[in-house]
């Protein structure tokens, strides 16, 4: 089967910003079908859902954008306080392309960073969200109170990236693909081998891309440092807010994560989101590293499947 056959690739403006996305070709024909959103992380862009969109075909009307600061969506200088990388403007951007598109309420499911613009979202946006899946991540807030040193040496990416403008950007832009290979063959995932060529010339081709902020920066490595800039900071502060206000996630939710990877070694992560959910909330281990739908898009597929029914 070709690479993202029965889906195209779109980019529309939302609040003025361009957001690049697939979604599924037959779209309005086929209406009547349910609306999945598959949110991407880091440092990836959409196109890790293609094995998995395969199989989910003709089961759901499918969205897939690259989110803001990735991919072939916009790279804006972040600002002082982060708040342009905030979870709560992604997830508003995310909202706004649904809006674009027609789209009132729909399933919604994330990995890695795309779970935490998911959670956001289910929270600032519950009415919309049908059903909640998240994939290998506990909550930011309980990740980052449980900072340890086996934490910080696992996710030392998480305390890197967040350092001031602009000394991890150089740092990563010093060999850019070298540092993006790292990222995608760790976290128990083995190396490189269970990356599509196609995919793997699409993160390299996103993340190595030579555009250039007017000072000298890195566009795509500058608005991932400040992806992971706002988690540590006004996301933070934004978990808090909701939990001070005991609010929680409304809808059920389905909780895959990794048998190799950090969050099932440091984390539980089903009592964690069960406290964050007023629905129920289910979900497995699955034997893969971090980038489990990829790993094992047939076992994901079926997983979302079930759950998105």
């Amino acid at each position: 089967m070709a690479w993202f056959d029965g889906f195209e690739c779109k980019t529309l403006n939302v609040q003025g910003l361009p957001v690049a996305f697939r979604q599924s070709s037959d779209w309005s024909a086929q209406a009547h079908l349910p609306v999945l959103v598959l949110l991407h992380g880091f440092p990836q862009t959409h196109v890790m859902w293609q094995r998995v969109a395969q199989l989910l075909r003709g089961r759901y009307r499918l969205v897939m954008p690259d989110l803001r600061g990735y991919g072939d969506s916009s790279h804006e200088m972040g600002d002082a306080e982060h708040a342009h990388y905030s979870k709560r403007a992604m997830a508003q951007e995310v909202v706004g392309l649904l809006d674009a598109l027609g789209v009132d309420d729909f399933f919604l499911c994330g990995h890695d960073r795309g779970g935490r613009v998911a959670h956001r979202l289910a929270l600032d946006h519950a009415r919309r969200v049908k059903k909640l899946c998240v994939i290998d991540i506990a909550p930011t807030l309980d990740m980052y109170a449980r900072t340890d040193m086996d934490f910080a040496r696992a996710y030392y990416h998480w305390f890197h990236l967040i350092q001031p403008a602009p000394l991890p950007e150089f740092m990563i832009a010093g060999n850019a693909q070298a540092y993006l290979h790292a990222k995608l063959g760790g976290w128990g995932s083995q190396g490189l081998g269970y990356i599509e060529p196609e995919a793997l010339a699409e993160y390299e081709r996103c993340f190595c891309n030579p555009a250039r902020h007017a000072n000298g920066w890195s566009a795509a490595i500058h608005s991932a440092c400040e992806d992971y800039r706002a988690s540590a900071g006004i996301d933070l502060q934004h978990d808090r807010e909701s939990r001070a206000q005991g609010q929680k996630i409304a809808c059920d939710t389905l909780v895959l994560w990794g048998e190799r990877g950090v969050v099932n070694r440091l984390f539980t992560p089903l009592a964690l989101w069960q406290a964050q959910c007023e629905g129920h909330v289910t979900g497995q281990v699955m034997p893969a590293g971090h980038f489990i739908p990829e790993e094992l898009p047939q076992a994901t597929s079926e997983a979302l499947i079930g759950f998105f029914s």
